[in-house]
């Protein structure tokens, strides 16, 4: 049981602390906030700043979540509701490989956040000290993996527009 709760343990750290920093670097890297609401603008995400609020506070609550091991289930949706996002909107014209901004990578972000879901925060999280074992396998995976997907897809409904074509001369 305890190379399980390692193996949960790394999966969490890692996932949690990629996202928690893709978050904290919209808020205080690069073009910052009103850079990324530029680029979500330009993507016909609008308005474009309010959605680089709402995302950066998503990933850096998600991954904090994640990395602790609290409300599992909801850090996971976090994650797989913003990386269906990015995979449906910048990716997924792209191809498979991320060398040429393809989509495997947050195909892969959203699987293993889908498996955390299944499989629990393990026994090395908050949500295990405070008595919250049994948010795991299907339920768990209902909750992570449906609440990401519906979340993204009522997103992308209401505020995307995608831009239209250039017509090249």
């Amino acid at each position: 049981m305890h190379d399980l709760d390692l193996g949960l343990l790394i999966l969490r750290l890692a996932t949690g602390g990629m996202i928690f920093m893709h978050g904290y670097n919209h808020f205080f890297g690069g073009g910052r906030l009103p850079g990324a609401g530029r680029w979500f603008d330009s993507l016909g995400i609008k308005p474009g700043l309010f959605h680089a609020w709402v995302t950066a506070t998503v990933e850096v609550g998600a991954g904090s979540l994640l990395v602790l091991g609290f409300l599992t289930p909801l850090a996971a949706a976090g994650v797989i509701g913003i990386l269906s996002v990015a995979l449906i909107v910048v990716h997924r014209k792209n191809g498979f490989f991320i060398i040429k901004e393809g989509w495997e990578y947050a195909a892969f972000i959203i699987a293993v956040s889908s498996v955390i879901g299944i499989l629990g925060p393990g026994r090395w999280s908050v949500d295990h000290a405070v008595g919250w074992r049994d948010v795991h396998g299907g339920p768990g995976l209902a909750w992570s993996l449906g609440l990401g997907v519906v979340s993204a897809l009522g997103l992308l409904a209401v505020f995307w527009r995608p831009p239209k074509p250039q017509a090249t001369p």
